[in-house]
């Protein structure tokens, strides 16, 4: 971690960010790609310990620390990430068409919180093309890591096309996911998050769920994402509906508006203009409505907590108060690679103590 502390000090925090992200990538999948150097990567660099397994949607998880959609796209490194220790990949945010996002300069660094501000715009290839990638990788025998795919609306089409759209993203990509999320909380598509009233959101996800079970001949479990700038009662209502519809759960939360609580300096926030705000800061409302979620939904219902997670203790609180799994994003973007398998350890010591 120190290593990877210097090398982003002097090197990584002067480079683009969007640049640096996929410059990173595509080398974490080229040596991947390397014949039979991808196995003894995840063989040697981070197989989490066996008392971190847990089974969610009936599937053995290797361990409750997954990676947040936003960081693969567009599926392409789906197995290379999980060598580097993580239980669970979620992909996207996919659109129904594909789209190039908002202009550059998009991705932020605050380094003194240890945030990022993006505002992105579901930049992604477009669900058709992201499933037949999804299709081949399923040929070719990958990896067991539990697979979440992640699905928003394409932002040419109206909210009151939004249905069709989703409709579209479900029947392609649901015959590839162990479980399908609906995201209607990034603050970077206009009106999406008009989307999480619970008079839209029925339609909504009442459209997608059978859609998505008819177009992978299986159930396919449905989860919502939501975000941490809704008011505590439409959380709750939240709650209400997916227990009404026996939905699977909750992803929560996505990045904030919110630019409360940061230690960088306010002019310097400012000029960064619009975007999701994500990094600790976030962990104090991911947390509350961890807790309201919990409070609300069924005992069986899952919850995937995001939002702040920077060490193994953030994911071990999460899971004392109820999180069935627990994902990062920026918390893996200023650790570098070498985090998963220190978080991974780090809770496997936890659970040998809590044994004696």
């Amino acid at each position: 971690m120190r290593t990877y502390d210097a090398v982003f000090h002097h090197v990584l925090r002067h480079v683009d960010p969007e640049l640096a992200h996929q410059v990173s990538f595509r080398g974490l999948q080229s040596l991947y790609a390397v014949p039979g150097l991808g196995r003894a990567l995840g063989a040697r660099v981070a197989p989490p310990d066996p008392s971190l397994a847990l089974e969610v949607f009936g599937r053995r998880v290797s361990s409750p620390l997954g990676l947040a959609a936003g960081f693969d796209k567009n599926a392409k490194g789906i197995d290379a990430l999980a060598a580097l220790g993580f239980g669970s990949v979620e992909i996207g945010t996919v659109t129904g068409q594909p789209q190039p996002g908002n202009p550059a300069p998009r991705l932020f660094r605050l380094p003194l919180d240890r945030a990022i501000v993006n505002r992105m715009g579901f930049n992604n290839d477009g669900s058709a093309v992201v499933a037949e990638r999804l299709r081949r990788r399923a040929a070719a025998r990958p990896s067991d890591v539990l697979l979440g795919v992640n699905i928003g609306k394409t932002k040419v089409v109206s909210n009151d096309a939004a249905i069709e759209d989703y409709l579209l993203s479900a029947g392609h990509l649901a015959p590839y996911a162990d479980y399908l999320v609906v995201n209607v909380s990034s603050p970077n598509t206009p009106g999406l998050r008009d989307l999480q009233a619970v008079s839209s959101l029925r339609p909504l996800l009442g459209a997608v769920g059978p859609a998505a079970d008819a177009a992978a001949g299986r159930e396919v479990p449905l989860l919502v994402k939501i975000a941490p700038d809704l008011a505590d009662a439409d959380v709750v209502a939240v709650a209400e509906l997916v227990t009404e519809l026996g939905l699977a759960g909750v992803v929560a939360t996505n990045t904030t508006i919110s630019r409360e609580g940061l230690r960088t300096a306010p002019e310097k926030v400012a000029a960064f203009g619009l975007g999701g705000l994500s990094g600790p800061v976030l962990a104090r409302r991911s947390i509350e409505v961890l807790r309201l979620l919990r409070a609300q939904l069924p005992a069986d219902a899952v919850v995937i907590s995001v939002g702040g997670v920077s060490t193994a203790d953030d994911v071990a609180r999460r899971l004392d108060l109820g999180a069935t799994l627990v994902q990062a994003y920026t918390g893996f973007v200023y650790g570098g690679p070498l985090w998963v398998r220190q978080v991974n350890a780090e809770l496997a010591r936890r659970a040998r103590s809590a044994r004696v």
